[in-house]
């Protein structure tokens, strides 16, 4: 059970929409504000019947008219748990984030004190990534991106960079999640359902390993030091160069070359990636 924790802050909450399409329920449309203001005071729950988010909110109040540029006016902002605000008698548009979830909402305003408990419908996601259930991966070597389908159907990003075992709080939905290990080929995507009210925990399996390479004169010989690097894949695209003695990048499963170059003489190596342990490729320096 997902638990009112404060947001991971890695990378900046998700920012309000410029526009929030709320449905005007009034039939003649929204009274303009007036009169003298009120008190009003809101609050959180991740789920509906669930305990007050006792911290990590940050509450924006608008007004529900649209200005010149198309937007709505910006009244109020606070970060408080249970938040406090004077208002006019009318009708505002009242929006909270948590994390990457957010909720906007009608409050209407009356002669009085007015209390509005928003209810987010948030879960969270926890990821991490492994080449194997014996087979870790270094932490330092991964970062999740989590997307959401827009009404087009294209992928809309919500967080990016995710680091392993970071809680991301979300509205409950389903999302696109990609794990990428390095900064080649190495990319797994999955669809992951968040729950509302509930921690989800998700392990993307890659099928890469990590790849170290050498020029060497004979078998198990000292590395040889100033080499140009490249490895092409089995379509001949350069999907990774190096300027140096012993190289080291993670390849997804696959047919590949490696030409490494020293001096005018290039020398060169096809080899085969396959989910496992890291591995060392030498390209030797002469021919048996």
């Amino acid at each position: 059970m997902l638990e009112p924790v404060a947001p991971d802050t890695t990378t900046p909450p998700v920012s309000p929409p410029a526009t929030l399409n709320i449905p005007d329920t009034t039939p003649a449309g929204p009274l303009p504000p007036s009169g003298p203001e009120q008190p009003v005071s809101v609050s959180a729950q991740i789920r509906e019947g669930g305990p007050i988010i006792p911290n990590g909110l940050v509450w924006r109040v608008f007004g529900k008219t649209t200005d010149e540029t198309g937007k709505l006016p910006l009244l109020h902002r606070s970060e408080e748990a249970t938040a406090s605000f004077s208002l006019s008698p009318g009708e505002y548009v009242i929006h909270v984030s948590y994390g990457r979830a957010q909720s906007s909402d009608t409050l209407t305003v009356n002669l009085g004190p007015n209390v509005k408990t928003v209810v987010l419908e948030a879960g969270a996601l926890r990821l991490r990534s492994a080449v194997t259930s014996e087979i870790g991966i270094p932490p330092n070597q991964l970062k999740f991106d989590i997307f959401t389908e827009g009404l087009d159907g294209e992928s809309i990003p919500v967080a990016l960079n995710i680091d392993q075992n970071t809680m991301v709080q979300l509205n409950a939905g389903t999302y696109k999640v990609v794990s990428k290990w390095g900064n080649q080929n190495a990319v797994v995507r999955a669809d992951i359902r968040v729950e509302p009210g509930e921690v989800t925990e998700a392990t993307l399996f890659h099928k890469a390993s990590q790849v170290t390479f050498s020029l060497v004169s004979k078998a198990g010989g000292e590395a040889i030091a100033d080499v140009d690097w490249k490895v092409q894949d089995s379509e001949g695209e350069t999907i990774y160069t190096h300027f140096g003695a012993f190289p080291s990048t993670v390849l997804a499963e696959g047919d590949y070359t490696v030409f490494a170059q020293t001096g005018d003489t290039v020398y060169n190596r096809e080899f085969q990636v396959q989910a496992g342990r890291p591995v060392n490729i030498e390209v030797l320096t002469t021919v048996y």
